[in-house]
């Protein structure tokens, strides 16, 4: 039987929307709200009564409301939801830097968390004393920071500002040293919170692979990112909130495919007929984009095998603009699938028209959503609309017995041609012919 890590019930936490906290009081104050709470009580009863029902507070909400789950020891678990869906929160009420209004939750081990950058860091202090400070938040002992230093300070790759002050650092720095102290001090439980966000692309990596070794070595990680391909690589198990509610719990690539769909309903055409309102500047404004399927047989929806026109339209008012569109076709998970880019010409003032076409057996099923850049001279964008246009490609006819997903980002038809056997060296131990 699996070992628990953590065990959350009927969790829940309530907030109080813009109200600040009261100022200090004198003690006579003090006194008089004591000796006054028991009329106050009997008052609210008496009201309560009187409606009967209680009466309502519109200062109160629900960040996190009736969330239940259990997570096993050596499990890599994501967490995904729109802003304000309450993942944060939760990662808070795990490393109980906040406690529940409602529920309960069991922590079994000690938990390390990155829930921003640089928590914990003082700014006047310089990285190696930060490292310790940092440490000893975590509940570390000091032999066991001494043990790793070496360590987080290399994969921070810090060497040369470890005896900087932070306050000098830049955001990558800071969270690069971050990371490295949440990661390599040896928590049963680590909680991450949006740690891709900053950083370069080599950090990130960097990053992925000391969570997938943490997540080897038996240790329990909670992962929270807006970045769907992280995080599906990552975690094999996803919980999906939703205004404070747990919507779906279960294997990641099903959870964040549920979760995507449910966001990107089609849009085939985005389109402005009045140009002071449309997208743009003085220079260049967007007309429409349109995405056309082109079903011969008068069939609807878009499948695998179904070519695509992908028409633009701009008003121009600076006449001879040296001018193109640049046509990024993305992922619904951030991923460029492929960016192509019509000849650049000068271009007349008023409506510029221009389209692309997309070949039928080139996409692989999914939700794609269009870019669209009017570049000038080849090299200087002045306009740049992202989600013009959103479809799905649906499975088509299949040849074959396969039906799950094929992998990649595109799925081609490509021609293959027979090659016929040649004569040459035979392999040695290698009999050919007949029996």
């Amino acid at each position: 039987m699996a070992t628990k890590a953590i065990v959350v019930s009927g969790l829940g936490k309530q907030y109080r929307r813009g109200v600040s906290r009261e100022p200090y009081g004198s003690l006579r104050d003090t006194l008089v709200r004591t000796m006054s709470a028991p009329f106050r009580t009997a008052a609210s009863i008496f009201r309560r009564s009187r409606n009967g029902k209680e009466s309502t507070d519109d200062t109160l909400f629900w960040a996190l409301q009736d969330v239940s789950f259990a997570i096993n020891e050596g499990e890599t678990v994501g967490v995904i939801g729109a802003n304000g869906a309450g993942k944060s929160t939760l990662l808070k009420l795990l490393s109980r830097i906040t406690e529940p209004t409602a529920g309960c939750l069991e922590i079994y081990g000690r938990a390390g968390s990155l829930l921003e950058v640089g928590t914990g860091f003082h700014p006047e202090l310089t990285g190696r004393e930060n490292i310790f400070l940092n440490g000893a938040i975590l509940g570390m002992r000091r032999t066991e920071i001494t043990r790793r230093f070496d360590e987080i300070v290399a994969f921070a790759e810090l060497e040369k500002f470890v005896d900087t002050p932070v306050k000098y650092y830049s955001s990558g720095m800071y969270l690069r040293l971050a990371f490295a102290v949440a990661a390599h001090l040896d928590p049963e439980i680590l909680l991450v919170d949006e740690v891709l966000a900053v950083g370069d692309a080599a950090f990130q990596k960097r990053c992925l692979g000391r969570m997938n070794e943490v997540s080897r070595q038996g240790r329990t990680v909670i992962f929270v990112s807006h970045n769907m391909t992280a995080l599906k690589a990552l975690c094999r198990r996803a919980i999906w909130l939703d205004k404070g509610r747990l919507i779906e719990d279960g294997e990641a690539s099903e959870v964040v495919d549920h979760y995507l769909q449910r966001h990107a309903a089609s849009r085939l055409e985005s389109s402005w007929d009045d140009p002071n309102t449309a997208p743009g500047n003085e220079k260049v404004r967007l007309h429409y984009v349109r995405v056309i399927p082109q079903n011969e047989d008068g069939a609807e929806g878009i499948t695998v095998h179904t070519p695509l026109k992908v028409e633009f339209a701009y008003w121009n008012y600076v006449p001879g603009q040296v001018l193109n569109i640049s046509f990024f076709l993305n992922s619904i998970e951030e991923t460029c699938i492929f960016n192509v880019s019509s000849e650049a010409h000068p271009r007349p003032v008023g409506l510029i028209r221009e389209m692309v076409e997309i070949p039928g057996d080139l996409l692989n099923t999914g939700v794609y959503y269009v870019r669209a850049m009017v570049v000038k001279d080849t090299s200087r964008s002045i306009l740049d609309y992202s989600g013009a246009a959103t479809f799905e490609v649906l499975e088509g006819q299949r040849a074959g017995q396969w039906y799950g997903r094929l992998p990649g980002a595109v799925r081609p038809k490509l021609k293959w041609t027979a090659v016929e056997e040649v004569e040459g060296p035979k392999p040695a131990g290698v009999a050919f012919g007949g029996r």
